[in-house]
C-alpha cells in the first residue's frame, strides 16, 4: 500500500468513520476478560481478530461477498460458522462477548438478527454493535436498510432482554459534512463525470481550484468544529454496548432494572 493511502486510511481526520470505529471496538476489547468467548458476527475479512489476541475468538459470516466488496479488498479471513446471522448453530449462551459491526443494514430481518445475539450470549454477556444512520448503497445487492437510530437500538434490544445499554454517537454533523466533501470531490472529478469532453476541460480548473477546501481544508476545519455539535444527531451511526439481562424479564421482553444512555460530545444523556 502506498505510503499517501496508508496515512489517508489511518488519519482520524480524513477517515474518521472507520478509525473511531476501530478504535471504539479496540477499547471495547480491552475491557474482555483474557480467555473469553468472542463471537464477531459478520466478520467479513476478520480486521478485529488481533484485538482478541487473549481471547477465544471465533467467527460468523454468510461468505457470499465478492473480494472487492469486503474491506481490504483480499477477501474473506477464516470463518468458522458459514450461516445465516439468524440461525447460527450453537447452543443458548454460549459466548461471552458478541461483536457486530455494519452487518445490521445487510440482513432482510435485522431484528431477528439481535434476537439471536441475544440468544448465543450468556446472561451478562456484552454486545458490541454498530451500524450506519446514513450511508450510500455499498455490497450490493445485500443492502437492505439504514437509519438506525438511538431510539431503534433501545426498544430493538430492550425486546431482545438486553439492558445497561450505552449508545455513542460516531462524530456529529461537521465531521459527516467533512467526509460527503472528499466524496464531493471524488464525485465531481473531471475524468469521472458522465459529460462531454469540452464540459470536462472546461470545468477542470474550477475543480482543481476547489480540491483543496474539499479534500483537505474542509474535513480539518470541520474535525474541530465538531465538539461545537453537542446533540449530534447527523451522525455517521451510532456504537452500542448492551449487557445480556440477568434478571427476570418483563411482558415485552426488557430487563426489570435496565438504563439506556446516549452519550454525545462528552454528555452522558438518560433515556428512560
Amino acid at each position: 500500500m502506498k505510503p499517501l493511502k496508508r496515512w489517508f486510511l489511518n488519519s482520524p481526520i480524513y477517515n474518521f468513520n472507520v478509525v473511531e470505529r476501530d478504535r471504539w471496538v479496540s477499547r471495547q476489547a480491552a475491557g474482555v476478560p483474557s480467555g473469553s468467548r468472542v463471537l464477531d458476527v459478520g466478520a467479513g475479512s476478520c480486521p478485529y481478530r488481533r484485538h482478541f489476541a487473549g481471547c477465544k475468538y471465533e467467527t460468523q459470516d454468510f461468505v457470499a461477498l465478492r473480494p472487492d466488496q469486503l474491506r481490504d479488498k483480499h477477501g474473506y479471513g477464516q470463518i468458522d460458522y458459514v450461516c445465516d446471522a439468524t440461525e447460527i448453530p450453537v447452543e443458548d449462551g454460549t459466548f461471552d462477548v458478541v461483536l457486530c459491526t455494519e452487518v445490521l443494514e445487510h440482513v432482510p430481518d435485522p431484528v431477528r438478527v439481535v434476537r439471536e445475539l441475544g440468544r448465543v450470549l450468556r446472561p451478562g454477556g456484552i454486545l458490541l454493535l454498530t451500524a450506519p444512520l446514513g450511508s450510500g448503497l455499498h455490497q450490493l445487492p445485500f443492502h437492505f436498510y439504514g437509519g438506525y437510530t438511538p431510539h431503534w437500538y433501545i426498544k430493538t434490544l430492550q425486546e431482545a432482554g438486553f439492558d445497561e445499554i450505552r449508545i455513542e454517537a460516531n462524530g456529529g454533523f461537521f465531521k459527516h459534512y467533512g467526509q460527503e466533501t472528499i466524496r464531493l470531490a471524488k464525485l465531481t472529478a473531471p475524468m469521472r463525470i458522465p459529460a462531454p469532453l469540452l464540459f470536462k476541460i472546461l470545468w477542470t480548473p474550477f475543480w482543481l481550484a476547489a480540491l483543496p477546501w474539499m479534500i483537505a481544508v474542509c474535513p480539518l476545519v470541520a474535525h474541530y468544529f465538531d465538539r461545537l455539535d453537542d446533540r449530534q444527531e447527523f451522525t455517521v451511526g451510532y456504537h452500542v454496548a448492551a449487557t445480556r439481562s440477568t434478571g427476570a424479564a418483563r411482558a415485552d421482553g426488557s430487563a426489570e432494572a435496565g438504563f439506556a444512555v446516549l452519550a454525545t460530545s462528552g454528555k452522558v444523556h438518560y433515556i428512560r
